[in-house]
């Protein structure tokens, strides 16, 4: 048997060095016509919206600012093209809500949030970065709760133009209501809002994620709404890998964009970007959505997982930085698929369909050349490549004759520049490795960021926060809000800071979504803890306090009214209740009872958690200690009704 086992091994090895010397069996020719014809490349950006970004903001220096460069600085990471972001309107857009610049008709406020913050560091580092701008949801007050308004209209005017005056940013392109059916009238009525305000920003649509390019059929029967939309946007138009786009779209005229895209397996789960699985599928996406249907432009959602792994839509980043406290972050795979197309081409760079298709041996290729000068660029992948393959270039038409160079990625080198070429008669070959993505270029200057992060850490235990260093306006570090807005401000009824939630009207939604205000952090393997905070209601409704928060995911269950874990509830005339809430389950009420409690006075809420027991305490006392194990562990948090509340030294120990 010994003597057998070690004969196939052999036999073994002599087959796969056989196989391993083998000359590449596949070969294709590409013939790259420097006057061919094709659309124009319009970019790779990234999507910040959902609160995907809520975290980033709370980085130490110097890891936010390497954070940022790995994302936007050109020519030293994903050198996103493109940065589009949320218009808030205090309401959950998938993992948090985002503020809104416009509380009431008269408030008018551009530095809330971190939107603003964002664009501006993205701008700095790439002043030629095109900004985008798109609404998930609105304050109630809009259209006294009709979106579809002119109230809306003027609304994301004054986002863009207080996107100019206070933070002297340019919003390129608009969109009018993320995933949401369209509205013909409301298109033309934001179209005509904008030329009546002088405004240049160019309206995009519709931004859907079912029936995506039906809009172009419109365009056929309604002239104005065609010339009023600049370009057709939709979202992961994807059936079983294949990209989708009909013939009207493609007869249309207009430029189609991917808005919003990601690498998802088959069952809709959003794929981590490191090599294996999500970034070797972004490799084919950003390649095959213009092969496939001459889409130009490509945002992912998101740039940077900067929220709770507990939220809706995990790992949706090109990068992984949720532990500010820490400052570690990821620079995952997907950064260097980006930048094998972002650092060899540039808006207004044009693709050749002569030089864009599949390779014989599994792989795609697009070229685009640039409009000023005899530079090229090809972007190759191979990622579903089974062995080597050869490729033959032959060049013409005006392009550039000079050195091609070549840059690789692979699951074991990260865009590394490899080697170089020197056409002979326009022609030059190159072997193909499976499993891989290249750029051949004609240009240089590119190069890759080294900066490494300090090593991770669970977050801070015991916490505690009294809110005296949070900035006024803003949100204090570290916290989710999940609807309506919680910002530091100054306490009523005691000396200093408190937090205070200010939103007392609820907002119009994103889709179904229906929480009440709620905020929160901390680890999710918390279990024996205590949680802890003075509460003071300002009108009638209600403070809350939650702890063992393991999921907050409303993706589960849009129309929860709560976050999954247990949560005490006080109403402004003493009543409480102890609630243990589940998504998909309707609430189960623990314990309830009433203590003496008057709107605008200070109360101490409390909830201890050892093993099964849970224990209530209002104001010192004691008032329930009940057993349940339907939630083990998890974060902590508070919230309210539709009503205005303050929090002051929120604690976990």
């Amino acid at each position: 048997m010994k003597r057998d086992s070690a004969l196939i091994l052999a036999t073994s090895l002599v087959l796969l060095f056989v196989v391993s010397c083998q000359k590449p069996t596949q070969k294709t020719a590409i013939k790259v016509d420097g006057s061919g014809k094709g659309r124009v490349f319009e970019g790779i950006g990234g999507v910040s919206a959902g609160a995907s970004s809520r975290l980033l903001i709370d980085y130490p220096e110097p890891q936010r600012s390497q954070i940022l460069d790995y994302l936007f600085k050109p020519n030293y990471g994903a050198s996103l093209q493109h940065l589009k972001v949320e218009v808030g309107g205090d309401t959950n857009s998938t993992d948090g809500s985002e503020p809104s610049h416009m509380r009431t008709r008269t408030d008018e406020n551009y530095d809330r949030g971190y939107e603003w913050w964002l664009m501006k560091e993205a701008k700095a580092r790439n002043p030629k970065i095109i900004l985008d701008a798109l609404p998930w949801g609105a304050p109630g007050w809009i259209g006294n709760g009709k979106y579809y308004s002119q109230d809306m209209a003027n609304y994301i005017v004054k986002f863009i133009q207080g996107a100019k005056r206070q933070q002297g940013l340019d919003i390129d392109y608009v969109g009018i209501w993320n995933e949401t059916d369209y509205d013909v009238g409301y298109i033309k009525l934001l179209k005509k809002t904008l030329l009546a305000n002088g405004l240049t920003t160019n309206v995009v649509a519709p931004d859907l994620y079912e029936n995506q390019w039906k809009i172009v059929d419109d365009f056929k029967r309604d002239p104005e709404l065609k010339r009023d939309v600049y370009a057709v946007s939709v979202h992961y138009s994807r059936v079983k890998g294949n990209f989708y786009v009909t013939g009207s779209a493609l007869e249309s005229g207009k430029p189609l964009w991917s808005s919003e895209d990601q690498p998802f397996d088959e069952t809709g789960i959003i794929l981590q970007r490191d090599w294996k699985p999500g970034a070797r599928l972004w490799a084919k996406i950003l390649n095959t959505n213009y092969i496939d249907g001459k889409v130009t432009k490509t945002e992912t959602w998101s740039p940077v997982t900067s929220y709770y792994d507990n939220l809706a839509a995990a790992n949706s980043g090109l990068m992984y930085a949720n532990t500010p406290w820490s400052g570690y972050y990821n620079v995952q795979s997907a950064v260097w698929v980006t930048a094998h197309t972002t650092q060899f081409a540039q808006p207004g760079w044009q693709y050749l369909d002569n030089a864009c298709g599949y390779l014989k041996g599994r792989g795609s290729y697009v070229t685009l050349k640039a409009p000023t000068s005899s530079d090229y660029s090809v972007i190759v992948e191979t990622i579903d490549a089974t062995e080597p393959q050869d490729v033959e270039f032959q060049v013409f038409g005006g392009l550039s004759a000079g050195t091609i160079h070549v840059w690789e990625t692979t699951t074991a080198k990260s865009f590394e520049k490899v080697s170089d070429r020197t056409p002979q008669n326009g022609s030059f070959r190159i072997t193909l490795d499976p499993d891989a993505i290249y750029s051949l270029t004609t240009t240089v200057g590119q190069d890759k960021g080294t900066v490494a992060p300090p090593p991770p850490a669970p977050f801070p235990f015991p916490y505690a926060d009294d809110f005296e260093s949070a900035t006024v306006g803003k949100a204090p570090k570290y916290l989710a809000d999940q609807e309506g807005a919680f910002e530091a401000a100054a306490c009523t009824g005691r000396p200093g800071q408190c937090l205070r939630q200010v939103i007392d009207k609820r907002s119009i939604p994103w889709g179904s979504m229906r929480p009440d205000p709620f905020t929160f952090l901390g680890s999710a393997d918390w279990s024996d803890y205590e949680v802890s905070t003075d509460g003071m209601i300002e009108e009638p409704g209600n403070v809350s306090l939650a702890g063992r928060i393991d999921s907050a995911d409303w993706f589960q269950d849009d129309k929860a009214r709560w976050i999954s874990g247990y949560v005490l509830s006080v109403q402004h005339d003493g009543t409480w209740e102890l609630n243990s809430t589940k998504f998909k389950t309707p609430p189960s009420k623990l314990a309830s009872g009433k203590v003496p409690v008057q709107l605008k006075t200070w109360h101490h809420l409390a909830l201890a958690f050892k093993g099964a027991s849970v224990q209530v305490s209002i104001d010192g006392a004691s008032v329930a200690n009940v057993t349940d194990t339907s939630h083990t562990k998890g974060m902590a948090g508070i919230g309210t009704g539709w009503n205005t509340a303050q929090f002051d030294n929120f604690a976990i120990k």
